[in-house]
């Protein structure tokens, strides 16, 4: 559903690009000038604004390993493919952040800004014909690659900025 908000998938790969550095740069320069204290100071929930970026890390790396490069979701993930199984969104996202609790803010900021950039060299060498097919081929309603890539990069990106935004806030 298009909203103000939620424009709808992009019509071209420019636009996808475009839209995944907008979200970048709206999330860089709400980070850009804290202090470690602010990144580590856990909010509400318990997520510090480090361990949000961290999760932004794994994602983005799953969805480029396991979507664009094709590798299995448990060896991209590092988990048992039995385990794997058995987990859902949740009990994955608890896995990695049990992983990523200990790295330090250097750490997890080296890593996301490699991580951004290695999706998006990724992203240039894909044709928006081929992010547009469908990504499953027993996917009754046919998503598209595109999905996958949208919901692991800009919207993913806007939906921790707002939770970054609430921790500095509350600060």
């Amino acid at each position: 559903m298009e909203t103000e908000n939620n424009p709808g998938l992009p019509q071209s790969k420019a636009e996808l690009l475009d839209r995944i550095e907008q979200a970048w740069t709206a999330l860089q320069a709400t980070i850009g000038g804290l202090t470690e204290p602010q990144i580590t100071r856990p909010d509400v929930g318990g997520w510090s604004i480090k361990d949000n970026l961290a999760h932004l890390t794994a994602w983005e790396e799953f969805m480029r390993l396991n979507h664009l490069q094709g590798q299995p979701p448990h060896t991209v993930l590092q988990i048992d493919e039995q385990q794997f199984k058995q987990l859902d969104e949740n009990g994955l996202n608890a896995v990695l952040y049990q992983r990523s609790k200990e790295q330090s803010v250097a750490d997890v900021l080296a890593g996301l800004q490699r991580s951004h950039a290695q999706v998006v060299a990724d992203l240039e060498r894909w044709s928006y014909e081929d992010l547009m097919k469908p990504h499953y081929p027993d996917d009754p309603e046919a998503n598209p690659l595109m999905n996958w890539v949208v919901g692991n990069t800009y919207e993913h990106y806007q939906e921790h900025l707002a939770n970054i935004q609430k921790a500095i806030k509350a600060g």
